[in-house]
């Protein structure tokens, strides 16, 4: 189903990164760590759809987003950074094979910390605590760490944050099977979302440490 929103408030997360909140459309249904398609209506953007997460649960009565812009694409996310309160979307769905399966190492990615976003905050909502809970959140730089004081106050949950970059305040670190081996053992349940070659490394590590594909929440391409 399309759904028809607009926005009312957009404000900076990190340096390249926004938070968008609309109100949610009537009718709208979706679980935690499902995403939409969503569309600008804007001219010359109409056919230009992509995916993004609602970082909000199902019973709150916004929709909110955060998406991280890429300005040297020239694309939809350039557009998104710069949209202002009053500008309309279209939305469709929701898809995706993401869901709450309960605790793990929620092993993430850049922008694919979204749907990591709305199960942990589904996990807390529900239970009070993320007790038994791991997120391993890797970035470019520091500065691109989104959430980074919110993942940190949740009730319960361990928070390790790595870098590509040399000479930060975290970790600069591959997420390879040297480097889970302290946070996975074996039938642990690992939730996975990131850029495609991220996932693949991080994937064949948990595959190494004995982590089955059932065991390993992700996007089924």
């Amino acid at each position: 189903m399309k759904f028809r929103m607009t926005l009312n408030h957009i404000e900076p997360v990190t340096h390249d990164t926004h938070h968008l909140v609309f109100d949610r459309p009537e009718g709208f249904e979706y679980s935690p760590g499902q995403g939409v398609e969503l569309r600008l209506l804007k001219d010359g953007w109409e056919d230009e759809g992509r995916p993004f997460t609602p970082v909000t649960l199902p019973h709150e009565p916004t929709l909110e987003f955060v998406i991280k812009s890429y300005p040297d694409h020239h694309g939809v996310t350039e557009q998104i950074g710069v949209m202002k309160a009053g500008d309309e979307v279209e939305i469709k769905g929701p898809f995706g094979a993401i869901s709450d399966q309960g605790p793990g190492v929620f092993i993430a990615g850049g922008a694919g910390i979204t749907p990591m976003i709305a199960v942990l905050r589904k996990r807390l909502h529900d239970h009070g605590t993320l007790a038994g809970s791991t997120l391993v959140f890797a970035n470019k730089t520091e500065a691109d760490i989104i959430w980074r004081e919110r993942f940190e106050a949740m009730k319960g949950l361990r928070t390790v944050f790595v870098v590509d970059e040399p000479g930060a305040g975290v970790p600069q670190q591959r997420l390879d099977r040297d480097y889970l081996r302290q946070f996975v053992e074996a039938n642990r349940l690992c939730y996975l979302c990131g850029p495609p070659s991220m996932m693949d490394e991080a994937r064949q590590a948990l595959h190494d440490l004995g982590i089955k594909d059932d065991h390993i929440v992700e996007e089924k391409m």
